[in-house]
């Protein structure tokens, strides 16, 4: 007679051999995507649900909704990350699902071009609702989740919140705002096991720009009648054609993303480009805001060999 206790080993056995070789840690691990039906957002998702972990992917529209809960991994949440009862009920939703929460990766955003001087302050309330106030009311409401399972923060900002440039002042706003906002989640998510970082993406595939040019076109814009006339034009051809250059994919980000939310060590911040140029410019860039800071007639200014020590001491 076979006795109880080998019984139970033989099953236990069996049991261990039904699990793919393959399990980690990472079936275990969810992800809140915001932003998640098309561009950066979408990428993210799919690549996250193609390593095995579950995704969370936030959309405002139905089609897209659905469209991500057919993916393996991924479950379509409606989530407009202005709209407080759907962040409540994304909350509702990670709860109810019982897996915790690992990560979120705050990507909705949205895009305004305009020239400053002549932008209305409704566009600003646009733009700062969505790509400040959205991480905010984001982070806000899932923190728990994080801090439980001593997670990851991810928010996807730009180049422009690293240098703005013209037209794009609005929109460079809101994502130097969401650095500075970022910068302090990591101090303050780290007292409690959180580590929080930023992304800041070159120009890839994504709806954004479109967007802002239909709604631009719904307001009727007339460039005849701006200050900065050979700029409004620009502005309006731009948006008339319908034309915009063929980026590519934003798998850079999502590589910058996995780093962020599963590496050992991940960075505060990263920048994610596909060209040589792109990256050269933005370190030039914070080169050049480095010398101004420091060569600007105050007392405390440093000699180049001093300024190549900190440099040194940093790239280690």
């Amino acid at each position: 007679m076979i006795s109880k206790t080998a019984i139970t080993l033989v099953i236990s056995a069996v049991l261990l051999l039904s699990i793919p070789i393959n399990a980690t840690a990472a079936d275990t691990r969810a992800v809140l995507v915001t932003g998640a039906s098309s561009g950066i957002g979408r990428n993210i998702a799919e690549r996250l649900a193609s390593e095995g972990y579950f995704v969370y992917a936030g959309a405002r529209k139905d089609n897209d909704i659905n469209a991500l809960s057919a993916m393996d991994n991924i479950q379509g949440i409606r989530l407009d990350v202005t709209i407080q009862a759907d962040i409540d009920a994304a909350v509702e939703a990670v709860r109810d699902g019982g897996r915790g929460l690992y990560g979120i990766v705050n990507n909705a955003g949205v895009v305004v071009m305009g020239i400053l001087a002549e932008t209305a302050e409704s566009e600003l309330d646009f733009v700062f609702d969505v790509n400040v106030y959205g991480p905010y009311r984001i982070v806000k409401a899932f923190a728990p989740f994080i801090v439980e399972s001593k997670g990851r923060m991810t928010h996807i900002s730009s180049m422009a919140g690293i240098k703005s440039s013209p037209a794009y002042g609005v929109y460079g706003m809101s994502k130097h705002a969401l650095e500075a906002y970022s910068d302090s989640l990591v101090f303050e998510m780290g007292t409690v096991g959180v580590r929080s970082s930023v992304i800041e993406p070159g120009p890839y595939k994504s709806n954004a720009v479109a967007s802002n040019c239909k709604r631009r076109n719904e307001q009727d814009y007339d460039p005849a009648a701006s200050l900065f006339a050979d700029l409004a034009h620009e502005l309006a051809e731009l948006c008339k054609s319908n034309s915009f250059p063929d980026f590519p994919e934003p798998d850079q980000v999502a590589d910058a993303v996995m780093h962020a939310l599963f590496s050992a060590d991940p960075k505060q911040r990263y920048l994610a480009v596909n060209d040589q140029r792109q990256a050269e410019a933005m370190v030039r860039d914070v080169l050049k805001n480095l010398v101004e800071i420091n060569s600007n007639g105050h007392t405390f200014d440093y000699s180049r060999d001093e300024l190549v020590e900190m440099l040194d001491e940093a790239l280690q």
